[in-house]
């Protein structure tokens, strides 16, 4: 297709056997049109089988398209104007929707932004609604390892469609081995060389939430415009965009009346499976996403019955099963975090309903040469449900445990933790994870969080962790454990409070933070604990 400005779009069109008209199923990518989200989705030809006419297109300036590759810039008028041409198609039905996960997610919102008739309805999976905190940044951290490595992807790329095999050599060697340990960890050799090639210098270089971002966001593009057709919102619990689809499918569930289901899995970015990191999670866990998705579709583009299914399915992540819900559950329930200022060397941390009438310090001893490591969870590598009780035994991690269950506790929601913390240094992070502690003594993360701070003073500091979903059993624990770093997931904090540009590696300072149990500003978390 050529756009309005005159910019050729190429795209594979799949067609179905028959004479009749079939509506349309689009996805807009940047990787290559061959793949089409086949590390997840079953093949385009497979969409078609089942009635659609699927057209795979490659976004401006990648893949054969035409035009100058820029970062969601014109995704909203492409997205449109392919959504018009389309529906346009010989044998369509003018009705369009629209599928893919993590970019192609990102595509799909900002095609609704465009308010494109034809689009009847969009299917986003696992993408950014905010770019900046639910894609690059956690709680003001950069996301520094998937970051850096999807930004010398994407660089690699458009260096092979621009011809210049040098660049496209380093940056294909250096994605595949991420450079994390340079003079400047933010801006390696070879992201400072070609690194121009796509976007990742501009995400280092905004460091806080401003303009740049809001040119790229869906939730800018959408803010002013309608969201007015019904829409399939998938997730996972350990994908790294989760709160990004959850976002946007509580903005459009306030936002308009039109039909929203909400499907969220055990599953990883990629794949989407029954084994999750290190732990089997079961038959009911293997994707059939392409199946419910063609539900959808032939309720919504053909008028079929419509599935009987809750509005919110969320997959438990102990029982290993499906829970059906009739909305978001918004349960609430503080535990206090409990000391006898031992908990970063023993078990002795707890986790209770009381808070403890005296102040009692845990410090945690940052050492930037042994940072505590990344293990398990949505950003890092292995990712998913991970044992982490060797980790827990590090004394610059400390632990809050709870006395074993005597019933079944179940947690459908989101989590968030409130510490009394300070530091001795001008800038830190805190990480904190919340576990499942087996009656056997293994540890598996369920959810997590992280956040960098700014300013040493003490005070209540909220760490905004991931929603999650599991019924622990009698004999469990839940755990917290809080940690100063979580490398290579997140750079290091120097400590100096540099901006990541400036940040150079042979300025890390320890840095030694004290969290306080009980007192008047005790620390604790707070659980989506679900009633009875």
């Amino acid at each position: 297709m050529i756009t309005s400005d005159g910019v050729r779009l190429d795209a594979d069109v799949y067609r179905p056997r028959g004479e009749d008209d079939f509506p349309v199923l689009l996805m807009r990518q940047p990787y290559g049109r061959k793949i089409a989200a086949t590390v997840v989705y079953a093949h385009p030809s497979w969409y078609a089988a089942h009635g659609y006419i699927v057209v795979i297109q490659d976004v401006r300036g990648r893949g054969t398209s035409e035009g100058t590759y820029r970062l969601f810039v014109d995704d909203v008028r492409d997205g449109g104007e392919t959504v018009a041409w389309a529906a346009g198609l010989p044998g369509s039905t003018g009705k369009v929707g629209m599928y893919g996960f993590s970019y192609q997610g990102v595509t799909q919102l900002l095609t609704l932004a465009s308010g494109a008739p034809a689009l009847a309805t969009i299917c986003p999976s696992m993408c950014g609604y905010d770019i900046y905190g639910d894609w690059a940044y956690e709680g003001g951290a950069f996301c520094f390892s998937g970051g850096l490595g999807w930004g010398l992807q994407m660089a690699a790329e458009q260096a092979r469609i621009a011809g210049d095999e040098k660049a496209y050599l380093a940056l294909l060697s250096a994605s595949r081995n991420p450079p994390l340990n340079e003079a400047r960890p933010y801006m390696p050799k070879v992201a400072e060389e070609f690194g121009g090639y796509a976007h990742y210098p501009d995400w280092v270089a905004h460091p806080t939430r401003d303009e740049y971002w809001q040119g790229l966001a869906p939730r800018d593009a959408l803010a002013d415009k309608p969201i007015n057709i019904p829409m399939l919102h998938i997730g996972g619990w350990y994908d790294g965009f989760l709160m990004g689809t959850l976002g946007f499918w509580k903005e459009a569930t306030r936002r308009t009346s039109t039909l929203q289901k909400l499907v969220i899995g055990p599953w990883t970015h990629i794949p989407w499976g029954r084994a999750i990191g290190g732990v089997d999670m079961g038959a009911s866990a293997v994707s059939t996403i392409d199946e419910r998705q063609i539900e959808w579709f032939d309720h919504i583009l053909k008028g079929a019955a419509a599935p009987a299914r809750p509005d919110v399915e969320l997959f438990d992540l102990v029982a290993q099963k499906w829970q059906g819900f009739g909305a978001w559950p918004e349960a609430a329930s503080s535990r206090f975090l409990a000391s006898k200022g031992l908990s970063m060397t023993t078990a002795s941390g707890g986790l209770g309903v009381e808070k403890m009438n005296d102040a009692v310090p845990d410090r945690i001893v940052h050492d930037p040469w042994r940072p505590a490591p990344s293990l398990g969870g949505h950003n890092a590598y292995p990712g998913g449900m991970q044992n982490r009780a060797s980790l827990d035994d590090r004394t610059d991690v400390t632990t809050y445990t709870s006395t074993p269950l005597e019933a079944p506790l179940a947690l459908a929601g989101e989590v968030n933790v409130s510490l009394s913390v300070s530091a001795d240094q001008p800038s830190y992070d805190i990480s904190a994870i919340l576990s499942r502690v087996t009656p056997g003594g293994q540890v598996f993360n369920l959810t997590q969080g992280h956040a960098r701070v700014e300013g040493a003073s003490g005070g209540l500091v909220k760490v905004a962790m991931r929603a999650t979903c599991a019924t622990l059993q009698p004999g469990d624990a839940l755990r917290l454990s809080l940690a100063a770093a979580n490398y290579p997931a997140f750079a290091v904090n120097p400590g100096t409070g540099d901006a990541p540009l400036d940040t150079r590696l042979i300025d890390c300072r320890v840095t030694t933070l004290t969290v306080v149990s009980g007192g008047e500003s005790g620390s604790f978390i707070s659980l989506p604990i679900l009633p009875g």
